[in-house]
């Protein structure tokens, strides 16, 4: 008991009115480190499921409805078209339209994520009916609160009881930011309607820029 409420007592000091703390690029990378030694968090597929978000800024469930044809390898880019959500009666489904008008662009990618995408690609190229690039372990949708929930114990495992998923879309925004990009064009690749609450929350219109993926392969 005495641990949970250490562990909330981290999260709610590390929360300020500008919103989530960011990682530092050494954070980043200790966190990777940890997640993927971490037997519990490797069978939820959490490792793979972190270096996206800290490679793209994505929501969770943009993330769990990333499909192949979202992705131009070629281009090093992708495009998000939809999020997961679940509706009563129904269950999980891909709602086709992102959280956001904004929410549907498309970014371009820094290498190690291409590579990460590359990758899931070939293991899915034999799977049929349209497959998402991060399901569940069952190999279905995956529900985005369910795996906060999974994602909140593996960041309490490996040290970062302050972090969240909106640390990482935090952490990419301050990257972009530290590295002269305008708050509107870190707005549209976080795909936020305005840049104030970039601005206010985070410190990204709809088409990519080459120079977002420069910068956070270099913070990878």
């Amino acid at each position: 008991m005495a641990r949970s409420l250490e562990h909330a007592t981290a999260r709610r000091t590390a929360r300020t009115a500008r919103g989530p703390r960011a990682l530092t690029v050494e954070e980043a990378r200790s966190l990777q480190e940890r997640l993927v030694v971490d037997a519990a968090a490797a069978r939820q597929d959490l490792p793979d499921l972190v270096a996206f978000l800290l490679g793209t800024g994505l929501r969770i469930g943009e993330a769990c409805a990333l499909r192949p044809l979202d992705v131009d390898l070629d281009a090093g880019t992708l495009t998000v078209t939809g999020t997961v959500i679940r509706e009563r009666g129904r269950g999980l489904l891909i709602q086709d339209v992102p959280k956001t008008t904004a929410g549907r662009r498309t970014i371009t990618l820094p290498p190690r994520t291409v590579e990460l995408l590359q990758r899931r690609i070939t293991i899915l190229a034999t799977v049929g009916d349209d497959p998402v690039l991060f399901p569940s372990p069952q190999g279905r949708l995956r529900d985005p609160s369910n795996t906060n929930g999974d994602l909140r114990q593996a960041l309490d495992r490996a040290g970062f009881p302050w972090a969240t998923s909106h640390t990482f879309r935090k952490t990419v925004a301050t990257r972009l930011d530290e590295a002269g990009l305008s708050a509107r064009q870190i707005a549209d690749h976080l795909g936020h309607s305005r840049p104030s609450l970039t601005q206010d929350v985070y410190l990204g219109r709809g088409t990519a820029s080459p120079r977002t993926a420069a910068v956070i392969r270099r913070a990878l």
